[in-house]
């Protein structure tokens, strides 16, 4: 999975990876104090480590994309780009890498999220083939933490 042009590689999360995807996580503010980054990625690594994929240019972390199939949907979380190397296709390129391993286990449809607010990210979504759909998102926490 190599984009040779611009020395772009895609792989799989290696156990070395952490301190790089939690700092990249805290570059693209995705960090939010009810979840611990260092607990979802050993939640990660723990259930289908090979949907968890780091994208690299050079050596530097600077992408990366955890995908999770259920046998109904597909998700993905924590879709990140360094700040210093968005527009360059690299967030696309993760979401292709991502929907391909989806799709090769049978998936039919994704779902994600976005923080309402969030509209750079809604419109980054659009533009690679999602769409808003008119549902509501319910959580319910299990781990004892409370958020907002």
């Amino acid at each position: 999975m190599t984009d040779a042009a611009a020395g772009f590689v895609v792989r799989t999360y290696a156990p070395g990876d952490e301190a790089r995807i939690v700092r990249l996580w805290e570059e693209c503010g995705l960090v939010v104090p009810w979840n611990d980054p260092r607990t979802d990625i050993a939640l990660k690594v723990g259930f289908q480590p090979e949907l968890f994929f780091v994208g690299e240019q050079d050596g530097r972390i600077v992408a990366c994309v955890m995908a999770g199939f259920e046998g109904h949907r597909g998700w993905i979380n924590y879709l990140a780009v360094s700040p210093d190397q968005r527009r360059r296709g690299l967030g696309r390129k993760m979401m292709t890498v991502a929907e391909e391993a989806l799709r090769d286990l049978g998936c039919p449809k994704i779902n994600l999220q976005v923080r309402a607010n969030n509209q750079e990210v809604i419109d980054f979504y659009e533009r690679v083939g999602f769409r808003v759909e008119q549902t509501v998102s319910l959580g319910k926490r299990l781990d004892g933490k409370t958020w907002h």
